[in-house]
C-alpha cells in the first residue's frame, strides 16, 4: 500500500507540473485558436525572471511570482498587439511567426544572461517533507500542487463567472455578432493572450527550483503542454486537468518500471494512438448551437 501511495503521489506531482505549464496554453489555444510555438519561451522567461529577481534584487521566489506574472503577461500583450493580431485565421503563418519569435527570445536571453545554466533557490520554508497518508512528499511539490489547484480555480472563475469570460466566450462563438453587441474583440483577445502568457511565466518560475534554467528549457515543455491540451479536448479546462493528471500518473508508473526515456516514448506512443482514433480529444466541450 505504501508503494502504491508513493506512485500516486509521484504521478500527481508530475501531473501538477504538466498542468501548470499547459494551463496558459489551454487558454490561448483553446479560446483563441492560436498555436503559440513561443509558449515554451514564455515559460523560460518566467524562470529567468525568478532568477534575475533573486540575483540582482535579492527577492525570493515567492514574492517574485507577482512580478513575473505581470512582466511576462505584459510581453504577451505586446506580442498579440504587434504580431498575432495580424495573423488570425492564418494558422501556418502564426506557427512560423511564433516559432521565429521563440528563437529570437532564446537568443536575446543567451546574449544578455549568457548560455550557462542558472539555478533558482527553493524557498527555505518549503524544503522539508510533508507526510500524506504515511508517505513523505517534498514540501515544494505539495506547494506546487496546491498552487496549481488554486490557479485553476481562479482561471475557471474568470472564464465562466465574470463579465470578461462571458465576452470571451461570445467572441469565440461568433466574433461578428459579439462585435454588434459592443464587445471589443481585439481587447478581449489581447487580454486573453496576456493572461495565458502570464500563466506560462508563473509555470517557469515555479519549475525553476526543480530544473536548471537555460535558454532552451522551454522547448521540451511546449511539446508536453500541447500533448496535454490536445488530449484534454482543446476547449475543455477540466479536460486539461484530467489529461495532465493521467499523463502524470502514466509517466510516473512507466518511469518506475523502466526509466524516464522509455516512459516518455511509451507515453508519446499512447497519445498518438489516442489522437488517431479520437482526434477531438478525450473531453469535448458541448456548445449549444
Amino acid at each position: 500500500m505504501e508503494f502504491f501511495l508513493q506512485q500516486i503521489m509521484t504521478g500527481l506531482s508530475i501531473g501538477s507540473i504538466l498542468l501548470l505549464i499547459a494551463l496558459g496554453l489551454a487558454i490561448i489555444y483553446g479560446s483563441m485558436g492560436v498555436i503559440n510555438m513561443a509558449h515554451g519561451e514564455f515559460v523560460m522567461l518566467g524562470a529567468y525572471g525568478a532568477w534575475a529577481m533573486n540575483a540582482f534584487f535579492g527577492v525570493g521566489l515567492l514574492p517574485s511570482l507577482i512580478v513575473v506574472f505581470l512582466g511576462v503577461g505584459a510581453l504577451g500583450w505586446l506580442v498579440e498587439r504587434g504580431v498575432i493580431r495580424f495573423l488570425y485565421r492564418r494558422t501556418l503563418d502564426t506557427i512560423l511567426a511564433t516559432w521565429g519569435l521563440g528563437v529570437m527570445l532564446q537568443q536575446m536571453i543567451r546574449l544578455s544572461a549568457g548560455g550557462e545554466l542558472r539555478y533558482v533557490e527553493m524557498p527555505s520554508v518549503l524544503t522539508g517533507t510533508v507526510g500524506i497518508l504515511g508517505v513523505d512528499v517534498p514540501g515544494y511539490r505539495v506547494f506546487i500542487f496546491v498552487f496549481v489547484a488554486a490557479l485553476f480555480a481562479v482561471t475557471w472563475y474568470l472564464m465562466f463567472r465574470t463579465t470578461f469570460g462571458t465576452k470571451l466566450r461570445a467572441v469565440v462563438q461568433d466574433r461578428s455578432v459579439a462585435s454588434c453587441f459592443g464587445i471589443d474583440a481585439d481587447k478581449v483577445y489581447s487580454l486573453t493572450f496576456a493572461y495565458g502568457a502570464g500563466l506560462a511565466g508563473l509555470a517557469g518560475a515555479l519549475v525553476a527550483p526543480l530544473k536548471s534554467v537555460s535558454p532552451e528549457m522551454g522547448t521540451t515543455y511546449v511539446v508536453d503542454a500541447f500533448f496535454v491540451v490536445v488530449l484534454g479536448g482543446v476547449q475543455s479546462l477540466f479536460g486539461t486537468v484530467a489529461s495532465a493528471l493521467m499523463l502524470g500518473e502514466l509517466t510516473g508508473g512507466l518511469a518506475y518500471l523502466w526509466n524516464d526515456t522509455i516512459a516518455k516514448a511509451l507515453v508519446l506512443l499512447a497519445i498518438i494512438v489516442l489522437i488517431r482514433f479520437r482526434p477531438q480529444g478525450l473531453f469535448v466541450s458541448r456548445i449549444r448551437s
